[in-house]
């Protein structure tokens, strides 16, 4: 077993190296540097090994820490008992994610090329692997839940409980679906149980987690204890079951079979697909007044409004709940009023993490590639300049209308609570609240729209071919990260973010004017 697990650790970092050096030769000016002969360097796949060992232990710690610090730490350390709250919010989330992160069926390309391929035996690849993967989610998880425990001033012992209830949840939650899949192998979704029942189970443990603490209660640390000790001594009969079940190869090869994913599309996409697919109106009567490219884009927008506009509305529903919930607080709790008022006036740039999350540009630029550029840009006069620019700034009228339904209700909220709880001396905060929610709402939408179109990621599979469009988002988003818990003054913040969003939308739009007629294009 631990010859497998070296061979499939090799396999996956040279398929890493490859993916890598193909991303790299995407990008405009390095690619011209990038010699093909990279791709058969002995030396760059050794010196790839220990880049990848070292930034897998990395990983160990940096993932953990964004997810304990923003799931658990952050909302905890708000309560009035930290420490209790830590260990609740930390307990619950640790079965919820039991469930739906067991790691053993995440399907990728180096997995079918080691068992049907090179003939691993599959057995000993899935479970050395997953072995690999429990450890390395062990070892994560007890520096950051120490180290944010302390933080919160919650008992350390009970603390250092949770890593082995990591470890026991996900082995019990693998052995029960592989005794579902044993008899139920006919479709892809590898965590074998219903999506609903996982959902709900799930939504059930993160009730626990939150509800709870906001009500003032929490678990008992004595109850974790007991409940960790039963559950090793469930896991140590599930992990033996993992050990000895003998059908993984039919199981993979169902997951991984080049038939089910024509081998150019991972267990995602065909996902992606067909929700987007799912999802189209079927309304024979659905028309429009308007002719050209403004006819073309209605008609797809009218059905697609399930994807484009449901969860924006959705989103924007939950928004105005919260907001009723802050209000009534902010009248029934006597110390609500003031720490309402002192979060809004020191905390708007939490805002910005806020509205990137809400934004739904993304999800829309997906559904127009997968129903619509991914067959359409196989003609010739829909890449015509007219064209492609046209149907841009259509599309950016739409994106600009769905994410102002949820930002209009935060822009018109934010004031309303800070008047409420006792306003502010400067009256002028409250315009100048609204319109940075507003100039925040528009800059993600002119954002995410204008690097479809100029970094266009995606191959005619629906795969992410280009690393710049990746890149770009995700130095985005760490920016957003970065400023979140920032104490900027409203005034600084709100004038600094109205003229960068104005100065960017004209460039990008300049830009976008004269490159996306030569960027926007299939990938191979």
């Amino acid at each position: 077993m631990l010859k497998t697990f070296k061979h499939s650790f090799r396999l996956a970092n040279a398929y890493k190296v490859n993916t890598v050096i193909f991303s790299l030769k995407s990008l405009p000016i390095i690619k011209r540097l990038l010699p093909d002969s990279l791709y058969s360097s002995s030396g760059l796949k050794k010196f790839a090994v220990v880049i990848s060992a070292v930034w897998q232990f990395i990983m160990i710690f940096l993932g953990k820490a964004i997810y304990i610090g923003l799931m658990v730490y952050l909302p905890a350390s708000q309560m009035k008992d930290p420490g209790r709250a830590f260990l609740n919010i930390l307990f619950f989330l640790t079965l919820a994610g039991g469930i739906t992160n067991n790691g053993m069926f995440d399907p990728s390309r180096d997995k079918y090329y080691a068992m049907f391929i090179m003939r691993l035996d599959a057995r000993d690849y899935t479970v050395s692997n997953y072995v690999y993967y429990i450890l390395k989610t062990f070892v994560g998880f007890v520096g950051m839940v120490l180290l944010f425990g302390a933080l919160c001033g919650a008992n350390l012992l009970y603390c250092a409980v949770i890593p082995f209830t990591v470890c026991a949840v996900k082995p019990i939650f693998t052995c029960l679906s592989l005794l579902y899949d044993s008899r139920h192998i006919t479709h892809l979704k590898h965590e074998g149980f219903p999506y609903s029942a996982v959902t709900a189970v799930d939504a059930v443990f993160i009730a626990g987690a939150y509800v709870p603490v906001l009500l003032g209660a929490a678990i008992p640390g004595l109850a974790v204890l007991i409940a960790t000790v039963l559950l090793l001594a469930a896991s140590a009969f599930a992990f033996s079951y993992i050990v000895n079940f003998k059908n993984y190869r039919t199981i993979q090869l169902f997951v991984l079979n080049p038939q089910n994913l024509a081998m150019n599309k991972s267990v995602e996409t065909q996902r992606t697909q067909s929700m987007f697919q799912n999802k189209i109106g079927t309304d024979v009567n659905i028309t429009s007044r308007k002719s050209g490219y403004k006819y073309f884009n209605e008609i797809f927008m009218k059905r697609h409004s399930k994807i484009l506009t449901k969860s924006a509305k959705k989103i924007t529903a939950v928004l105005l709940a919260v907001f009723v919930v802050l209000i009534g607080a902010n009248y029934f709790i006597p110390d609500a009023s003031v720490s309402i008022n002192g979060f809004i006036l020191n905390n708007l740039s939490v805002l910005l993490i806020i509205m990137y999350f809400i934004n739904r540009g993304r999800t829309m630029t997906q559904a127009m590639f997968v129903n619509c550029d991914h067959s359409m840009l196989a003609y010739r006069f829909y890449r015509q300049p007219a064209a492609i620019l046209n149907l841009f700034i259509q599309r950016l009228k739409y994106i600009i209308i769905v994410n102002l339904m949820p930002a209009c209700v935060i822009a018109a909220g934010i004031p309303l609570l800070l008047f409420l709880s006792g306003g502010t001396e400067n009256g002028a905060l409250y315009p100048l609240i609204f319109f940075t929610i507003i100039a925040m709402s528009l800059f993600f939408s002119v954002h995410t729209m204008v690097l479809y179109y100029l970094l266009q990621p995606y191959n005619e599979n629906m795969e992410m071919k280009n690393a710049a469009y990746a890149i770009v988002n995700t130095i985005t988003y760490f920016i957003c990260y970065y400023v979140m818990d920032k104490k900027i003054p409203i005034v600084i913040f709100g004038i600094c973010v109205c003229v960068f969003s104005l100065v960017y939308v004209c460039v990008s739009f300049t830009i976008a004017y004269r490159l996306a007629p030569k960027t926007f294009k299939l990938r191979h």
